[in-house]
């Protein structure tokens, strides 16, 4: 960050919130100080040996995001919480716990016909599925017929320890600056920034931070399996979460059950490789938004062809980044916060209206539509709290990647990335550098995902999603294995498919998860 961040889609989570956030619904405040708790070890009796103490849930957490307490579900159902303890340190399991917040709706069918707890994670990393399952979850009545609905908070988020770098003020800050710099003056200032950021995190966290790998959450997966009481993980992963699927998958394949990979990440490629996707995906998002709306027959309000479109939103980033407009009080719209409001809105097809609405004023001079969309990426209240989704964020893909770039490194890269997206290549080019001086080395140039032994999995991709894009789905199921992956495509827009509301999709996962009818490889939804 600032970016949309590379982080194999985090904005999944709060992008589903964007309706409510311009209705004028507040999400809440960032803590201040606190990074949870890690409590003195050895746990007396075995962490296996714990018990749930399900209650009513509270409102969520300022990290989490705030608001109110989630409401019971049409058939009266009411959401519970529970807090699962996990060893701050796997591979020392005596050294202390931290807790992992857990959230559940029981399933609403026939005790005979429940099959057991399906675990969702909705992506980021950073995002909360504390706050975020009662959000989606309308989209899953179906699966609540059998499953108890179950999501967390993975460690280092929201109230599962979550990591903390900054004060609200220090972030709208950071989020200002400018993040596609063009002199070496500017790039200078951008990586000072960053490394100001990346120091909050080990000042506030710094005891957390070697322990917030992929790896570790898998792991906290496994015991919260345990903890449920179910002999097989029942898994629904959208975007970062299809990695946290694939590594758990690697880590534990004899406890698979059913499991799902909606919106999935490539895992044979390297950071500056997803980013380069990524740069590539957002602008096929934005030639397909802008192709739909010349097409219209009320006519474009932002162009009359796709290139005029690039080209008139090329020049309004242009003048920008010389005369930032007034978005708010005390903020401004720069051009890395436009930026950043248009990939927001590229993340489905629903929010292409918000994003010509947002265009349209920032022309007369009005600037704040599009603040608001970077707002949501950015996981910024209307009041000015932010939730934890940036720190988590960055502190999860620094705790996995190994690769460290320089400034020099991302110049090299830069010609490669304005290749594939005029628009969105330098502000993703330049998010390499979210790491830099980073406390804690990275520990892979690529997730294992390969899960020998594991039954089918079924992966599904986007062939209009640009976040995570479609190839990562292919090559999502040939690394898991032969007769594991199994591919299902749509042929839609957005990021994911089974929140797309596509009837083929939603079927085929539904009977793959309620009933175990696997289809057949390579599959294909329009």
């Amino acid at each position: 960050m600032p970016k949309p961040p590379r982080t194999r889609a985090a904005a999944l989570t709060v992008a589903a919130l964007l309706p409510a956030l311009i209705a004028g619904c507040a999400r809440g405040p960032v803590p201040e100080g606190q990074v949870g708790p890690v409590q003195p070890g050895p746990v007396q009796g075995g962490l296996s040996g714990q018990k749930l103490a399900w209650e009513n849930c509270p409102p969520p957490s300022e990290a989490e995001g705030g608001g109110t307490a989630p409401a019971p579900l049409p058939d009266g159902t009411r959401w519970q919480c529970a807090t699962m303890k996990a060893p701050l340190n796997w591979n020392d399991p005596s050294g202390g716990t931290i807790d992992i917040a857990l959230i559940r709706a029981k399933a609403g069918g026939a005790p005979s016909q429940r099959i057991g707890s399906l675990v969702f994670n909705f992506g980021g990393p950073g995002g909360s599925g504390v706050s975020s399952l009662p959000a989606f979850a309308p989209d899953y009545a179906t699966l609540r017929t059998r499953y108890d609905l179950v999501s967390f908070d993975p460690r280092g988020v929201g109230r599962s320890a979550g990591v903390k770098c900054k004060t609200d003020q220090q972030l709208d800050r950071f989020f200002q600056q400018d993040a596609t710099p063009t002199t070496a003056a500017e790039q200078r200032a951008f990586l000072n920034s960053v490394k100001q950021f990346n120091s909050g995190c080990e000042q506030h966290s710094g005891r957390l931070l070697p322990y917030l790998r992929t790896t570790d959450t898998a792991r906290d997966m496994d015991l919260m399996r345990q903890l449920l009481g179910d002999r097989k993980l029942y898994y629904f992963g959208i975007s970062y979460g299809t990695e946290l699927g694939g590594v758990y998958a690697h880590l534990f394949p004899q406890h698979i059950g059913r499991a799902v990979f909606d919106a999935v990440v490539d895992p044979t490629q390297t950071p500056d490789q997803l980013s380069l996707g990524q740069a590539r995906g957002f602008q096929l998002a934005f030639d397909n938004y802008a192709r739909a709306c010349v097409t219209q027959s009320t006519g474009c309000p932002v162009g009359r062809t796709v290139q005029d479109v690039q080209n008139r939103i090329a020049a309004l980033l242009k003048e920008l980044d010389r005369k930032p407009l007034p978005a708010a009080p005390s903020r401004q719209l720069t051009r890395t916060a436009a930026t950043n409001g248009i990939v927001q809105a590229l993340y489905s097809k629903n929010f292409w209206p918000y994003l010509t609405e947002g265009l349209e004023l920032a022309y007369v001079g009005d600037g704040r539509l599009l603040m608001l969309l970077s707002d949501t990426l950015n996981g910024r209240n209307e009041d000015g709290r932010y939730s934890n989704l940036t720190a988590a964020n960055v502190a999860i893909n620094c705790a996995d990647e190994k690769p460290r770039y320089t400034t020099a490194e991302v110049r090299a890269k830069l010609p490669q990335f304005r290749a594939v997206s005029p628009l969105f290549g330098d502000l993703l080019a330049w998010s390499l550098l979210s790491c830099a001086n980073w406390p804690v080395q990275g520990a892979a140039y690529h997730p294992d995902v390969s899960a020998p032994g594991a039954p089918p999995i079924l992966v599904v991709g986007n062939t209009g999603d640009p976040a995570t894009p479609y190839e990562g789905a292919r090559r999502m199921a040939m690394a898991l294995g032969k007769g594991v992956g199994v591919q299902l495509t749509y042929k839609g827009q957005g990021h994911g498919a089974y929140n797309s509301k596509n009837a083929c999709v939603q079927n085929t996962v539904n009977r793959y998860l309620l009933d175990g009818k696997v289809p057949p490889n390579g599959t294909v939804c329009s």
